[in-house]
Formats: structure tokens, sequence, C-alpha cells
């Protein structure tokens, strides 16, 4: 029986990474669902931040911002199904993928303009006295970047699971307690908390991930 850390554990299952890609190739075959229904002011207003962000040189760059904001959603999304394990809630896979996309601007900008890429470590103005020390702590926070974008979204979707399977086992030893109503009350509305959570948690990963590709010279 799984204990109440199990979506902490390394076991993954195949359906973890086809759950994501079949939503998102349904989406993209079937136009009428977001092309005709819904407004272009409203679709616009959802991906702008993302799109004024990138640098322009990204053509793919925004499809592939939308991208992983559906696979962080979808994988959100579904660890709140009882009895699941969400992928989201793996440190190993969380960093890398953290990782994988840090390590992708960070060696396309230096690629392309190595010189324009270290000139973000040292900022404009600054007196040269503090310079050294500034270096220093500009390459600390680029170099840690994986790490906070991993225990951000982990430690608020694992909390969000922790904290429902406490629920669940509070009705269950509650069966046939006049409070199990309320408690149930209390999983239903901490569960659409949750799902909110979920939102926004694949919206923040994805707009970080945006923020950093305006430093790509």
């Amino acid at each position: 029986m799984a204990d109440l850390f199990s979506s902490l554990d390394g076991a993954s299952t195949i359906y973890m990474w086809v759950l994501p890609l079949m939503f998102v190739s349904f989406l993209l075959t079937q136009p009428q669902l977001w092309s005709r229904q819904m407004n272009p002011t409203n679709k616009n207003i959802i991906f702008y931040t993302w799109f004024s962000k990138a640098n322009n040189r990204f053509n793919l760059y925004p499809l592939l911002l939308m991208v992983l904001f559906m696979f962080l959603l979808t994988n959100n999304l579904m660890g709140l199904t009882p009895i699941s394990y969400s992928l989201t809630s793996n440190l190993m896979s969380m960093l890398s993928l953290a990782v994988l996309s840090w390590l992708f601007l960070l060696s396309s900008g230096y690629v392309y303009s190595p010189i324009k890429s270290l000139a973000h470590l040292a900022p404009q103005g600054a007196p040269m006295v503090l310079m050294p020390f500034l270096v220093i702590i500009e390459l600390i926070s680029l170099l840690i970047r994986p790490l906070t974008l991993t225990v951000r979204l982990i430690a608020n979707i694992s909390a969000g699971h922790i904290v429902l399977a406490l629920i669940a086992n509070t009705m269950t030893s509650l069966f046939h307690h006049p409070f199990l109503f309320l408690m149930f009350l209390c999983s239903v509305g901490y569960t659409l908390f949750e799902v909110f959570v979920s939102i926004i948690q694949a919206y923040i990963f994805t707009l970080l991930i945006s923020l950093y590709a305006t430093e790509h010279p």
C-alpha cells in the first residue's frame, strides 16, 4: 500500500509521458476548439506574457513554452486523481527538466555571443569597487536557477498531495461519524484549490523560463 510520501518515489509509468503528448496533439489537431470558440483577444492575453518576453530570434520558442506549460499542467492535474503518481512531484524528473531548459538557453547564448552573455554578470553602472562581488552574486544566482525552479514546483505540488492524503485518511477514520460530510466538503474545497495551484505553478514555471530567455543576446 502506498504511504503518505509515495508521490516522491522514483517509480513512474509510461502514461505520465504519453498522456500529456496525446493531449497536446489533440489540441493541435483540433483547431476549432481554440480558434473558433475562443475569443482572439482572450487567447492573446493568455500567451502575451510569454511571447512578449521571449527573444524574437526564437521562432519556435513560444511553441516550446506552450508545450512545456501543457505538459506541466497535465501532470499536475493527473496527480490530483486518487492513487496516482505525479511526475511533477519527482525531484530528479523536474530537476532534469529545469536543467535542460536552463542549459539550452545558457549554451545558446554563449555560443551566439559570449561577450554579451558575460556582460549580464556585470550590472551596468555598478561601481568598480563592488564589481567583483556583484559578479559573484550574479553567477551564484545564475547557477541556482534550475534548483529554485525545481524546489518551487515540487514543494507546492507535493504539499497539496500530502494534505489531500491526510484529509482522505481522516475521512476513513470518521466513516460513521457525523463530521464525515464536513470533511467531505473540506476535501472537495481543497481539491478545487489544488486545481488552481496546479495551473498557477505550471504558469510560473513557464513564465520564469521565458524571463530567462530575455537575457539571451
